[in-house]
């Protein structure tokens, strides 16, 4: 455990002494501009102290950021609307339908094309295609096109979410399903095993683990598109908005506490993934 905490750790350590560092030169005009005003001479602790405790720096200090998110999420109620809990969740409940609703498109298209040779040939380079779109110019057609036909809400959001996961759960699944070796399938041939049978009892547990794999992106990239689906609506509530709020108004400190929540969030769901892959794996007897 502590082999494996440490360098995330260090990472972590490494970061912040950066980011303090870049705090500084970033944040120094202001402070130099207001020294001028003054007619004071600024040492360079001075220099240092101002940078890290301006109220609307160009980089926000990481105990800046880190007082933000523990008033916003301890100290508000969680259905208050500046509770950063209460964003997160709103944008998580978009995040999760567009996940499953992208996994499950993702593994349709998976076994279409490992199935059936016309959609190999003709579906596949679409998959690709398709995410050579810019997400930003597409969402929002999105939101206008749903909008029109009377759809709003969550589910415009999860359309976006799932537009940008079923990609990785696709080409995770086509390479899964094909990774059997042609002796094993020669076997199940010589076993008079049905096409079910063989994906079943064969391709799909060799799948597992780069189901896993791609889900872990998949879920990344979902809240990603539930953030970028909040932005052209001009929505209230969720990460997105936090973050659109925190630009409209210089907000800084605002929007990093809302990235580093959406970093948060996305740690925690793929960690949830990984436990249950390791779950699923050792019960399967796949787990290394």
């Amino acid at each position: 455990m502590t082999r494996s905490i440490l360098p995330v750790l260090t990472v972590v350590a490494a970061i912040v002494v950066m980011w303090y560092l870049a705090a500084v030169p970033m944040n120094a005009q202001w402070a130099y501009d207001r020294a001028a005003r003054a007619d004071v001479t600024l040492s360079f602790s001075d220099l240092v102290a101002d940078t890290w405790s301006q109220e609307k720096p160009r980089l926000p200090a990481p105990h800046q950021v880190a007082v933000e998110v523990w008033q916003t999420t301890v100290d508000k109620k969680i259905t208050s609307k500046r509770s950063l809990i209460y964003h997160s969740w709103i944008t998580l409940s978009a995040t999760l339908v567009g996940f499953a609703l992208g996994t499950t498109l993702g593994i349709l298209l998976a076994v279409g094309i490992v199935y059936n040779r016309v959609m190999d040939m003709s579906v596949m380079p679409w998959v690709i295609a398709s995410q050579t779109i810019p997400i930003l110019a597409l969402a929002p057609m999105i939101i206008v096109v749903l909008n029109a036909v009377g759809i709003s809400g969550l589910l415009p959001k999860a359309v976006i979410s799932m537009y940008l996961s079923f990609f990785p759960v696709a080409v995770g699944m086509v390479k899964g399903l094909r990774s059997p070796e042609v002796m094993q399938l020669d076997q199940m041939h010589t076993w008079h095993a049905s096409a079910s049978q063989t994906f079943w009892k064969l391709r799909l547990p060799a799948s597992m683990p780069y189901l896993f794999t791609s889900l872990k992106v998949a879920m990344a990239a979902s809240l990603v598109g539930a953030i970028v689906g909040e932005l052209p609506t001009g929505a209230i509530a969720g990460l997105g908005a936090r973050l659109l709020a925190g630009s409209y108004y210089g907000q800084t400190i605002q929007i990093w506490s809302a990235l580093i929540m959406a970093a948060a969030l996305a740690a925690v769901m793929v960690s949830l993934i990984g436990l249950i892959q390791r779950i699923v794996l050792k019960r399967m007897g796949m787990a290394t």
